[in-house]
């Protein structure tokens, strides 16, 4: 596990984006794994203009009980940060489902697995939607959402009641069988990262996995 450390925003998202990009120009067909949230934002928009004609994506996670059309789905928000401005096949653009959500595992392997993981970070120390618990939980599934989850993304929701309190997430094994991995944090999250520092691995510190993944940047603002 690598950790970079910058001093601003753009300079975490021009590295993360300059590290996808030479992922797709070295395999013009890679499956990369995506991730939403405030801080790949800056990521997106410095891919806009290469070419994803031949290029698969599997998002992390979604929502259970919004609509693709609501404007807090994940699937609207990658249309509106992503896929809407670049040249990708929309039948090569995935995301979990709550009927049968343990065959999007299934899926990835049958595309020939994740070649790039774009990963955030929780207040928490969540990656994906797998919370802190007593076990590392491998597979796809539909996971309940920490109380402090519910909270961070109350911002994006006119009442905190609003905020869904499910929803569809890869599972740490899935995370972890990734070719490489790549994680942005902006200062926000600069406690989790020094936590991430400490060689300990728990399920209590969900992103503290990483240690363990033999292809891991992790770029943060501190």
């Amino acid at each position: 596990m690598k950790i970079i450390k910058v001093k601003s925003y753009e300079e975490m998202s021009a590295l993360a984006a300059k590290l996808i990009v030479e992922q797709i120009k070295e395999k013009p067909n890679s499956v990369l794994g995506l991730a939403t949230g405030s801080t790949p934002i800056g990521t997106y928009e410095r891919l806009v203009g290469l070419d994803f004609s031949r290029v698969k994506t599997f998002n992390l996670d979604e929502y259970c009980g919004l609509k693709r059309g609501h404007s807090q789905s994940y699937y609207y928000f990658m249309m509106e940060n992503l896929f809407s401005h670049i040249n990708i096949k929309k039948n090569n653009i995935n995301f979990p489902t709550e009927k049968n959500p343990e065959k999007y595992d299934d899926k990835i392997t049958r595309a020939g697995g994740i070649d790039l993981q774009l990963l955030g970070v929780g207040s928490n120390g969540h990656i994906g939607f797998n919370e802190p618990d007593d076990v590392f939980h491998n597979l796809t599934r539909i996971v309940k959402l920490a109380d402090s989850t519910v909270k961070d993304n109350a911002r994006f929701f006119d009442n905190i009641k609003d905020v869904p309190k499910t929803a569809i997430s890869m599972g740490i094994g899935t995370i972890m069988a990734t070719r490489k991995i790549v994680l942005v944090a902006d200062k926000n999250k600069a406690h989790i990262i020094k936590e991430l520092e400490k060689p300990v691995v728990s399920p209590q510190l969900p992103c503290s996995i990483l240690h363990y993944h033999p292809d891991c940047t992790i770029i943060c603002v501190m």
